[in-house]
């Protein structure tokens, strides 16, 4: 049993679901634990907002300031970003050359943007993983819009996924929503949504990505499937050795691994995910949770924060001197907004589209805010205005209603 009079430190890498979850159930326990959480934001970034983000949503769903997340906490924030792990002396060295000491290491950085080393793609296309790149294209669409009096001629989604889809189905409406706020009237809005497999979604079942396609079909979204983008140039993108031309060209296709993991030698699977036993442990000490461990259905925000908690519940133990429990993989929900009021949810077998798919959505968004935040703090962000979409453009006087 770790003595009362003799905390354990506790340092935890990454601001994303699983560290804020690890951090929030070890801080019920200050007693055992000095709690330290690095993360190279100061804002916790709400993913599953950042497709509105980028279509013209309020900013405030999707980054949460940290301090706002760990307010009247025993939890320590620091900004910076992780570079070298000492495991002899047990620390880590940021960018910025502070070094942190730790008895026990939580590290859950989350992935970047994998771009396949296909030619101009990284240096041409848009990406909306992060807030400040989901800005980055919204401000891109309007500002191409109100230049050329016109929409592009193509805005080429690449990547059947959740956030591809979610995307498509998006921009149709709201590249009319921007037209008709600067009086530019154009009927003919081309979106196309590009997958390299032959299917939508290829990990879920067939009839669960057939009805997806058709309900993107409806919204006006073309769909490109078994076509793989090969290169990108500053107006175009060539697709099947076809160029299709487009400026507006966003990327949702692939990510990878953080490189700190590679970078620090840590043993990694042929999936470039890391290696851990059956307590999330990649070494004596070191926990790896998320999207960067070796798990069943790592990658999504319901994963994340399951490690962040089954890690820090099983700390709690030790520190009672009980067994730790071994790992079991959470039973996954899949829910995909499909345009307004839309939404496919699957649930084992069991499969539900429409207004009660997007019904259980806007409630799987309340339980995901509020395992960050507290009820209070959760109905005080979403109650006024939940997703609101309208307001003033931020980048004009005119006014977008995109409610």
């Amino acid at each position: 049993m770790v003595a009362q009079n003799k905390k354990e430190n506790i340092l935890i890498i990454g601001g994303g679901f699983s560290g804020i979850k690890a951090a929030q159930t070890l801080a019920k326990y200050s007693k055992y634990f000095n709690i330290t959480l690095v993360s190279d934001s100061d804002n916790f970034r709400y993913y599953p907002t950042l497709f509105h983000l980028a279509t013209g949503g309020d900013n405030k769903f999707s980054s949460i300031p940290l301090s706002e997340i760990f307010n009247n906490t025993s939890v320590k924030v620091i900004i910076g970003t992780a570079d070298i792990l000492d495991r002899n002396n047990k620390s880590i060295t940021l960018t910025d050359k502070t070094v942190l000491g730790y008895d026990k290491l939580l590290l859950g950085l989350g992935v970047i943007t994998n771009y396949f080393d296909i030619e101009g793609l990284e240096q041409y296309s848009y990406s909306i993983k992060t807030e400040a790149r989901a800005k980055e294209f919204n401000k891109f669409l309007h500002d191409y819009i109100k230049n050329n009096k016109a929409p592009d001629s193509n805005y080429v989604v690449v990547g059947g996924g959740p956030t591809g889809i979610e995307l498509a189905a998006q921009l149709p409406s709201y590249i009319r929503h921007l037209l008709q706020t600067h009086d530019i009237h154009h009927k003919a809005i081309h979106v196309e949504l590009i997958e390299a497999l032959p299917k939508l979604l290829p990990r879920l079942p067939k009839d669960y990505s057939k009805i997806i396609s058709h309900r993107l079909n409806n919204l006006g979204v073309s769909l490109r499937l078994a076509s793989a983008v090969t290169a990108q140039t500053n107006d175009s993108i060539i697709i099947n050795n076809e160029t299709v031309f487009s400026k507006t060209v966003i990327w949702t296709a692939g990510v990878t691994n953080h490189p700190f993991y590679n970078t620090n030698n840590f043993s990694m699977t042929k999936h470039n995910k890391v290696s851990v036993d059956i307590y999330l442990q990649a070494e004596d000490s070191i926990y790896v949770m998320g999207d960067n461990a070796n798990t069943p259905n790592s990658g999504l925000a319901q994963t994340a924060l399951h490690d962040g908690y089954f890690i820090s519940k099983n700390l709690i133990r030790i520190a009672k001197n009980e067994t730790p429990l071994s790992y079991k993989p959470k039973k996954i929900i899949t829910i995909i907004p499909v345009g307004k009021h839309w939404a496919a949810v699957l649930v084992n077998k069991i499969k539900l589209y429409g207004l009660t798919g997007a019904a259980l959505r806007h409630m799987a968004d309340i339980e995901g805010y509020h395992s960050v935040l507290s009820w209070r703090q959760t109905i005080k962000l979403l109650l006024p205005n939940f997703k609101k979409m309208s307001g003033k453009c931020p980048y004009c006087d005119e006014t977008i209603n995109n409610s």
